[in-house]
């Protein structure tokens, strides 16, 4: 299978006693959701590699989760901090609106015509998402970053997946 198309739910964490479990964390809409996606794969030196989900389980407020043919602890501990994916072609279609990883790689124009740079990730910061927008390199304001709250009709006026352009109200020297 191609791994062009894996969009990143979450992380693995820290290990879980001897026998090989991580702590995991999600970046779906409700944590549990990350087990509706299978497979996973798993982001090793840059490459998204194929692993299977031996089981997972709450333990205190934390997810914690088995891979097949990882049995201890120092597998497991290679594992920390890897990012994991799965392919974007399982997740449902939606009816109306747009999932994050549809909007990473769109470049951001201002409503004066001024290319703000390109979305190369997203925030949830509980009150709205942010989007975390990589500027040009010859940004006229001296931006290498910039962090634009996604409030549709306040500031996020047009998303255009065809072109993959979002127009926002900005102003550039922020």
């Amino acid at each position: 299978m191609s791994t062009q198309n894996i969009s990143t739910v979450g992380k693995l964490g820290s290990t879980y006693g001897i026998r090989g479990w991580l702590r995991i964390y999600s970046s779906t809409e409700e944590s549990e959701s990350i087990f509706d996606y299978q497979p996973w794969y798993l982001n090793i030196k840059g490459q998204w590699q194929a692993t299977e989900l031996e089981s997972w389980r709450y333990h205190s407020n934390d997810l914690i989760v088995k891979l097949k043919n990882v049995d201890d602890r120092d597998v497991a501990q290679a594992l920390t901090n890897v990012e994991i994916g799965v392919s974007a072609d399982n997740f449902p279609e939606l009816e109306e609106g747009y999932y994050w990883h549809d909007l990473i790689g769109c470049q951001v124009i201002n409503l004066q015509g001024y290319q703000l740079g390109e979305v190369s990730d997203m925030m949830e910061t509980g009150s709205n998402d942010v989007f975390v927008v990589k500027a040009n390199l010859n940004d006229a304001f001296g931006k290498q970053e910039r962090l634009i709250p996604y409030l549709e009709q306040t500031v996020v006026k047009r998303v255009d997946l065809a072109t993959k352009t979002i127009e926002v109200d900005w102003d550039a020297g922020f």
